[in-house]
């Protein structure tokens, strides 16, 4: 295909990048009311167990951020996404035909590591255009539109639920996989110049993965972001046992986790109009608090309830701390890409690798530990948030690069 020479416009640019990293959030969300169901489809004995088919997508995740960057560094941005929707793709197979847990596992870290070429090298393909704030607000648009995709994506899951078979799930995955692929193929020029390509080899690896180690802003806004990351991937584990188990919303679902999600969004559209002028981490550094004092006050009725306080308590806490949630996902990779330019590929492999490996095992044990009322999220969040202020803290030292 031939490679477009000009820029996109700045709409079609943000839509394109915004639907490209929204397939990890249609990945997981659309499961979401499908897992009691998949479990039971698929003879799974523990009741928690099912939630194993959302941290194994971002297992794979994790893995193939560490090698997207790198490869983008070196052989451009366009073929590597390509290879990504590929892997993606059978993926889906494989969990389309999965007959146990197992296959099922598998075909989903694939998943995971397929999409993980297009979520990371956009952000690279961002920072090859965009530096600074006017970067943290191209990130904080795409993640207004891109938060659509997991307002909407349980309903979608519900829909083809009462329509049709779960696996068809994994059907409507690989259209739209297929669909994006051809629009950026079609639309989206190499943003990185052959010049600028760095020599693939384990050395040289080995060598950014220091470089990054040694700038204090790109570690420690990385870690604080895994941080916070690993409380919301505890949420996304758990919610379908929240809202149906705990709460019994039944079929309603998608509407209480999608006006959580718009929460989100509309912290991102307003994230994107204050940042030029206020600074990321003055918002990020207040958005942490809003989520640490919140969490904490609402340890307090939950605890007194036995874990299940009403329903319109725990949404406004949700609605609360997920609007933090949208000032702090958009300005964390910003200001963790900041002092990365001259290495987007490997920077943002870095960042979106280390943050997803911390996320993991703390998003575990907030869902592992669901036992039928809110007392693990909202403690997962609470010390969550605390670790991750702690950590921005130690990030906002002196450093050489501020934004």
């Amino acid at each position: 295909m031939n490679t477009p020479k000009k820029n996109l416009p700045i709409g079609e640019f943000i839509a394109l990048l915004a639907l490209m990293t929204s397939i990890i959030a249609l990945s997981t969300d659309m499961m979401l009311p499908a897992l009691e169901i998949i479990g039971k489809d698929l003879n799974v004995a523990n009741a928690n167990d099912p939630q194993l088919i959302i941290s194994s997508l971002f297992l794979g995740l994790a893995v193939g951020n560490i090698l997207a960057g790198p490869l983008s560094d070196s052989y451009g941005r366009k073929p590597v996404i390509y290879f990504g929707y590929l892997v993606f793709v059978l993926g889906c197979v494989l969990s389309l035909i999965a007959t146990d847990l197992t296959l099922m596992l598998v075909g989903r870290v694939l998943q995971g590591f397929g999409a993980a070429f297009p979520r990371i090298v956009t952000l690279a393909l961002v920072r090859d255009l965009y530096e600074g704030r006017a970067m943290a607000r191209i990130m904080s648009i795409v993640m207004a539109v891109f938060i659509i995709v997991p307002a909407i994506s349980p309903a979608i899951g519900q829909g083809i639920l009462l329509i049709s078979h779960w696996r068809h799930m994994f059907t409507f995955l690989m259209i739209m996989a297929i669909l994006t692929f051809i629009w950026f193929a079609l639309r989206q020029r190499e943003t990185l110049s052959l010049k600028a390509r760095r020599k693939l080899s384990l050395t040289g690896i080995l060598s950014g993965i220091k470089e990054c180690i040694s700038i204090r802003a790109a570690l420690g806004y990385t870690i604080s972001a895994g941080l916070i990351f690993g409380a919301f991937l505890g949420y996304l584990s758990s919610a379908q046992q929240i809202f149906q188990v705990a709460f019994g919303v039944g079929e309603l679902f998608p509407i209480y986790f999608g006006s959580a999600a718009l929460s989100i969004g509309l912290a991102s559209v307003i994230n994107s109009k204050l940042v030029i002028k206020h600074g990321m981490r003055s918002l990020t550094t207040k958005a942490l608090i809003v989520t640490i004092s919140a969490s904490t006050l609402f340890l307090i009725p939950s605890i007194m309830m036995n874990g299940v306080p009403p329903l319109w308590m725990f949404m406004l806490w949700l609605l609360i701390v997920f609007f933090a949630m949208g000032i702090i996902f958009g300005n964390f990779n910003a200001m963790a890409m900041e002092p990365l330019g001259h290495m987007a590929g490997l920077g943002a492999a870095f960042v979106g690798a280390l943050s997803t490996f911390i996320s993991l095992p703390l998003g575990w044990a907030v869902g592992h530990f669901f036992d039928g009322g809110v007392l693990p999220l909202v403690t997962g969040f609470a010390l969550c948030g605390i670790a991750s202020y702690a950590m921005l803290r130690w990030a906002d030292a002196p450093q050489e690069i501020r934004a």
